[in-house]
């Protein structure tokens, strides 16, 4: 077999944005063949993440993944984006990083002779994260600091604080993918970041204040009403700006608490206190992992009400996105929470989504899994949940409604 007749083609183009599909083809194989496709990137931490799938050429000698059932490997079945949100880490417990998107993610997909281990063909598939001409610009100014990502075009365009995990740090490709709709994304840190403290005591609202003003003031930014975007412990600052700060109107929190957990939060005079976890609902998994789905306590019961956020002061939309496998903590449970408050004010200022089988971290599409991993408040490995397909799934699902959610509840500000 000449195997300089073999072709893998990534299309529509080998560069693409990471939330984009790309479409992969094999040519020029022998008929009815089997043969293995292998996907494989290299994270900013240097951890490996891979997949594969087994497939058979159909009687031209072709493989095109849109049309054909992968029949074993990290996933089976039609599915043409399996190769990359498939992937696992080689090293156990592992979340996909990625520091700055200056530079795009490689992703390598091979395919192979499986009886001979030999690469028939290969090709490299660039997902990058900004569209040409978008703006990136750090951001210290007075005590704010983070990355402003700001779109090509006119504008000017609703303005969203994305608040990321709670973990130290900056992670951009959520901002950056995010602006590229027509947002000016402000990917917001807020310690263990530059020159913020590497373990803050507390939390103070105001700093996540003076972000939403400095956000308003761009030129580029349409106002008067911004948007927040959160994920997890940063689901609760969240609601803590859409309950005390003005000119909030669409709130996102994905997986997140509706009481304050971990540090306190200052405000002003106000200082709202932890959850107190229950020590004895934490489990260990048969694999050694800890399980803190139920550490914390119901925060409506009297002896915790101090730790609720008061949402019913906020004047914003809400989109709870809640993953009925997350094991970082019972999120449909706070959600329903959360909007059951709501309701009892009489607001009907929100919606629920709910993700049957899918885990804590619900991120940007084609993203791999995160099932376990550590957990800076816990100090240990813990297990987030999830299956992977079904948390790809989800993923794809939320990124849409994301985008529908803003556009619809920060559209409608004029100046």
């Amino acid at each position: 077999m000449a195997y300089s007749q073999i072709r893998l083609k990534i299309l529509p183009t080998v560069r693409c944005l990471f939330d984009k599909p790309v479409q992969i083809k094999v040519e020029g194989l022998a008929p009815h063949k089997p043969v293995e496709l292998r996907s494989k990137l290299v994270d900013d931490k240097g951890v490996t993440f891979k997949a594969s799938a087994l497939y058979k050429a159909d009687e031209s000698g072709q493989v095109d993944v849109c049309r054909a059932p992968s029949l074993g490997g990290s996933f089976t079945g039609v599915d043409p984006m399996g190769l990359f949100w498939a992937m696992a880490p080689d090293t156990p417990h592992s979340k996909f990083l990625k520091k700055t998107v200056l530079s795009p993610t490689l992703v390598k997909i091979e395919a192979v002779n499986r009886e001979t281990d030999e690469v028939l063909a290969s090709e490299t598939n660039e997902r990058g994260y900004m569209t040409e001409g978008m703006k990136r610009v750090p951001v210290q100014e007075g005590r704010i600091r983070g990355v402003l990502f700001i779109p090509p075009g006119k504008g000017p365009f609703p303005g969203i604080v994305d608040l990321y995990m709670f973990g130290g740090g900056l992670t951009e490709p959520r901002a950056s993918l995010l602006a590229n709709k027509g947002f000016v994304v402000l990917a917001l840190a807020y310690f263990g970041y530059q020159d913020l403290p590497k373990k803050p005591k507390n939390l103070d609202l105001e700093y996540f204040e003076e972000a939403v003003n400095f956000l308003r003031r761009q030129p580029e930014v349409k106002g008067p009403g911004i948007g927040i975007l959160s994920l997890s412990h940063s689901g609760g600052l969240a609601l803590m700006m859409s309950s005390f700060l003005s000119g909030i109107s669409a709130t996102v929190c994905i997986n997140a608490c509706n009481a304050n957990t971990g540090l306190p939060v200052h405000y002003k005079d106000i200082i709202i206190p932890p959850l107190t976890p229950v020590v004895k609902n934490i489990k260990i998994t048969n694999s050694g992992l800890v399980d803190v789905r139920d550490a914390l306590p119901d925060p409506t019961l009297e002896k915790n009400r101090a730790s609720l956020f008061p949402i019913q002061r906020s004047s914003c939309q809400f989109l709870f996105a809640v993953s009925e496998d997350d094991h970082n903590w019972n999120s449909p449970f706070f959600a329903k929470q959360a909007a059951a408050t709501l309701r009892s004010h009489g607001k009907e200022t929100f919606q629920v989504v709910s993700y049957p089988k899918a885990g804590h971290f619900l991120e940007i599409p084609y993203m791999p899994n995160c099932p376990s991993g550590f957990h800076v408040a816990v100090g240990s490995n813990v297990l987030f949940g999830g299956e992977p397909k079904a948390n790809a799934e989800a993923q794809l699902d939320l990124w849409e409604r994301v985008q529908e959610f803003f556009k619809s509840h920060l559209d409608k500000n004029t100046h």
